[in-house]
């Protein structure tokens, strides 16, 4: 979609291929790029597990081996349990869990460690769960919302976008989202956050360009002008709105201070959790 935006508003002057490297949560493509390195014809689109899935071991390259472009969208998390399961909200499903984390299970699509756990995390510590007790439940086949449904687990972490059409067939409910303030749009608006339920965190999943290992300047320019004005264009503001995205757009100084943050604030969790590899 960016590679199709930038090409038809004319903010590029040549063509921009599409290459897909699935794998390893990401570090196949990660591979793949740092080979790259004095090629800044090769660009590359992350989110939080650039800085996860190293940290827990399963890659050798990450967020410090790139050279961050610009960010452009936020997705958020939404914690969904069955519609007739007796959790309410957030502090219903907590004040079970600070009794017992281990008695209620959590699914999530991403591995131990990675973005569907830790987003569940974060929010559960600043609730006062005791998050080292919490039984994760990893479905990369794709049956982690099968598991909810069926009664296998107690609580699906996921993106906001993954619940909807499950929650307007009245299957599920959201007790939650990681947002600062309530999402817009159709159902979403009606997703309470876990900060108006007094828990006070948040978490991201920010969306943005990286480039190959030690860019100049001159070729960061080049990208952080195009990713700007494709930003504010019309045509990816409808994308966004499409898809339920929201804008969250950092240059590449400003991105490369958030994402020192990020890893800070990451490898804390983690290192909690004993997944440190």
């Amino acid at each position: 979609m960016v590679a199709q935006t930038l090409e038809k508003d004319g903010l590029i002057d040549q063509r921009m291929p599409v290459i897909n490297k699935p794998g390893g949560g990401g570090a196949v493509g990660w591979a793949y790029m740092m080979k790259k390195e004095g090629n800044p014809h090769n660009i590359f689109v992350s989110s939080p597990p650039i800085i996860l899935v190293p940290l827990n071991g399963q890659s050798k390259y990450g967020v410090d081996d790139f050279t961050p472009l610009s960010n452009l969208i936020a997705d958020y998390a939404a914690f969904a349990v069955r519609a007739d399961a007796k959790w309410d909200d957030l502090n219903d499903l907590f004040d079970d869990m600070k009794k017992d984390p281990s008695k209620i299970s959590v699914v999530g699509v991403s591995s131990p460690g990675s973005m569907d756990h830790i987003q569940f995390i974060k929010i559960a510590k600043a609730a006062g769960v005791d998050v080292t007790k919490i039984k994760y439940v990893s479905d990369q086949d794709g049956g982690a919302l099968t598991q909810l449904l069926n009664g296998s687990v107690d609580v699906y972490s996921a993106g906001t976008s993954e619940t909807i059409e499950q929650v307007r067939a009245g299957k599920i409910k959201v007790l939650g989202v990681t947002s600062p303030e309530r999402l817009k749009g159709d159902t979403l608006e009606d997703f309470p956050t876990a900060i108006e339920q007094g828990i006070n965190e948040t978490f991201v999943n920010w969306r943005g360009f990286f480039g190959p290992p030690n860019m100049d300047e001159k070729q960061i320019q080049y990208y952080e002008e195009r990713l700007k004005k494709l930003n504010d264009s019309p045509e990816w503001k409808k994308i966004r709105e499409k898809y339920g995205w929201n804008e969250l757009y950092m240059d590449s100084g400003e991105y490369k201070e958030f994402l020192k943050k990020e890893n800070d604030e990451l490898y804390k969790l983690l290192d909690e959790l004993k997944l440190i590899r």
